[in-house]
């Protein structure tokens, strides 16, 4: 794991100054997934965690009750808020979450980054890694998965262009919950041309569902 500019990141005996351990939060709606993270955190002199949640509104609660140093947040959360929404409400108020997930799609990254998450870490990942990137999401620094830095890189090297007008519209239409042939009515187009201009907005938003085009169009305010 390293720093921004490339630096590896050292790891202290104990917490984010010296002065204690790091304190965690967890939240992933499997409690065998927890109950795995509570066993492998243990084994660190230097990380206690202080409380665990199996749901976006109660990982939220508990760390405006708690204010743990680093909140390890799923993504996915069954019912209510996801992850990328409590990471929203954690970080407004200077929380401090590491994204920790099975998922790498351009999509998911984007959106959790957008949010305010200090890093995004992937379940596969080493212990090690994960250790490293708890300690410097503690710090304030950005932590990344390899495949996720790479992603990111590559999309900040080959930006995806513009919507323009029509897909726009739409994407407007996506959201209202309609299908295509719904969409060609309203639009006053056939099928195929809407079939055409969806594929083209799943590229250009890196999605590939319609779900995960109106996730993505709405945390970027692309519709009116």
């Amino acid at each position: 794991m390293t720093t921004p500019h490339g630096h590896p990141l050292p790891d202290p005996p104990t917490g984010t100054t010296g002065g204690g351990p790091v304190r965690l939060l967890l939240c992933d709606d499997h409690a065998v997934v927890r109950a795995g993270l509570l066993a492998l955190l243990g084994s660190e002199p230097d990380f206690e965690v202080v409380g665990e949640a199996g749901g976006g509104e109660e990982a939220v609660a508990m760390a405006a009750k708690l204010g743990p140093d680093v909140v390890l947040m799923d993504l996915q959360l069954g019912e209510g808020i996801d992850g990328v929404e409590a990471t929203r409400r954690i970080a407004a108020t200077g929380g401090r979450v590491l994204v920790l997930t099975t998922y790498d799609t351009d999509a998911d990254i984007t959106r959790a980054i957008e949010a305010g998450a200090t890093g995004y870490l992937l379940k596969a990942e080493r212990p090690e890694e994960l250790f490293a990137a708890i300690r410097a999401a503690a710090r304030g620094h950005t932590a990344l998965s390899a495949p996720v830095a790479s992603r990111v890189m590559e999309r900040m090297r080959s930006p995806r262009p513009a919507l323009t007008a029509r897909e726009r519209d739409i994407l407007g239409q996506l959201a209202r919950g309609l299908g295509n042939r719904e969409i060609a009515r309203a639009l006053f187009i056939s099928e195929a041309t809407v079939k055409t201009h969806l594929g083209r907005i799943y590229d250009k938003l890196g999605v590939d569902t319609r779900a995960g085009a109106v996730a993505v169009a709405t945390e970027r305010r692309l519709l009116a």
